[in-house]
């Protein structure tokens, strides 16, 4: 037995413990310690990852003294969301809930109760992963990442701030500091789908989808796909295919092909193979964009 991988209750190497009580000081950390840094959020994915020695880092700059990083605040351009806000707060926020449901629905379905209690939105999309939850939300509703470094801060969508697989457009001497996610627009359903090994696993696929209707018709229409290529994607084609129809089966039916062609074969695909992903990927956005319509129709 490899006691460092079976026994998770080791964590088998040394490292020094930073724990930074300003944006400021944590970006000058970021900027002085070698590149074998990492930043500890609800840490969640980072502890295991280390007790079964999947990284090694030599540093650990812990955020959670950084009072501005925790927020769910309405502001002008949207509802702000502090990067180490916990994903059961997103869950049970009731702004959230009434301007943004996509996101407490997405929020909810990580995990169990434990984990959302310890996990972070932040570190939900810095883990970069395809299948995020959050990252497929957030995505669908259009929302801004905020960055923070020495010489001031910058911001990206979130589509932007994902690159590929297992890559993030954050660089070593930054920190995300948190979103704004716009309210959608007036009359806007939304829903969340995910399908995964069990309940409380990772994602298998995700889709979200935020919906309006204008006379019958689809006004607007935002979709995002996850853990189906490289990184969380947002599906245009399938959006170009909704706008100005009548959601009847058949446009449904014609936009969900342009699911399916997202799905972008890895090398190692072990949870699901590619057909599988491209019938659950329609399937889940069938699920989605009707839900989201039907929400529509009863707020109208």
């Amino acid at each position: 037995m490899n006691i460092n991988r079976e026994n998770t209750h080791i964590i088998p190497i040394g490292f020094e413990y930073h724990a930074p009580e300003s944006l400021d000081k944590a970006v000058e950390l970021l900027h002085k310690l070698s590149e074998e840094t990492k930043i500890l959020a609800g840490g969640t994915d980072l502890i295991p990852q280390m007790k079964q020695r999947k990284t090694e880092p030599r540093n650990i700059v812990n955020i959670k003294k950084i009072p501005e990083l925790s927020c769910i605040k309405e502001t002008r351009e949207g509802i702000k969301i502090g990067a180490l806000t916990k994903l059961r707060a997103v869950e049970l926020s009731s702004l959230i809930r009434e301007r943004s449901p996509v996101l407490s629905e997405a929020a909810g379905r990580i995990g169990s109760v434990q984990i959302r209690n310890l996990g972070t939105i932040g570190g939900n999309i810095c883990n970069a992963s395809p299948s995020a939850d959050m990252a497929t939300a957030l995505m669908a509703l259009d929302a801004m990442v905020h960055v923070y470094r020495r010489d001031g801060a910058r911001t990206c969508t979130v589509a932007e701030f994902f690159q590929g697989a297992s890559e993030i457009d954050l660089q070593r001497d930054e920190l995300l500091t948190g979103f704004t996610v716009p309210f959608p627009p007036e009359g806007a359903g939304s829903a969340f789908e995910k399908v995964g090994w069990t309940t409380f696993d990772i994602a298998t696929v995700n889709v979200a989808a935020v919906v309006t209707l204008k006379g019958g018709k689809i006004d607007h229409c935002s979709i995002a796909l996850g853990a189906c290529s490289p990184a969380p994607v947002k599906v245009v084609l399938a959006e170009d295919v909704l706008k100005g129809k009548e959601p009847t089966a058949e446009v449904l039916e014609e936009a969900v092909e342009f699911i399916a062609a997202c799905v972008e074969p890895r090398e190692r695909w072990r949870r699901a193979p590619p057909e599988y992903r491209r019938r659950s990927s329609q399937a889940l956005a069938m699920d989605a964009i009707s839900r989201a319509v039907e929400q529509a129709r009863g707020s109208t």
